[in-house]
């Protein structure tokens, strides 16, 4: 089984049924499988911070939300991540792709890669960072903690967990 059916097949599972993308190459699998599910109403978005508004409307209207996006955009989200969806006790499980550690081909994404973890810290958002595939058989215990505790959580993504930047 592909990893992206894995992650795919565990947010139906535990009833995902909104979903909000931002285009990345490295999310590109997943949200591909994402858009095949009949179980799942996908939506684009045309950034993280409206992606997150979306998820609140849907969570509001009764859905169980995602966003997947990159971390490249945390910076802009922390408003919205404190105001509407910790304030408002809203489960909120973002699918992160972690740009700018060992081998990253582009130069800008290795800044926010340094400020990612502390800007979650910070904000007191569990955070868990998938490595290799084999980490993803925690998916499912971390969405079932992010309903029951009515919590956002980051699950971070990096290259070697989807196979490298083509030079491994």
């Amino acid at each position: 089984m592909s990893i992206d059916k894995k992650i795919v097949d565990d947010l139906v599972a535990n009833d995902v049924s909104f979903i909000t993308t931002v285009p990345c190459k490295q999310l590109a699998g997943v949200i591909e499988e994402v858009e095949a599910r009949e179980e799942i109403f996908h939506i684009p978005s045309n950034n993280e911070n409206e992606g997150m508004g979306l998820c609140a409307g849907a969570w509001m209207g009764g859905k169980r939300p995602m966003i997947i996006m990159q971390n490249t955009a945390i910076g802009v989200t922390i408003n919205t991540l404190a105001t509407l969806t910790q304030f408002y006790r809203m489960p909120l499980p973002m699918l992160i792709s972690y740009r700018g550690e060992l081998r990253e081909p582009v130069a800008c994404q290795v800044e926010m890669a340094v400020h990612t973890k502390a800007l979650l810290d910070q904000l007191h958002i569990p955070t868990y960072h998938f490595h290799r595939e084999s980490d993803a058989d925690e998916l499912d215990a971390i969405l079932k903690y992010t309903f029951m505790s009515n919590k956002p959580v980051a699950i971070l993504t990096d290259a070697s967990f989807w196979g490298g930047y083509g030079d491994q």
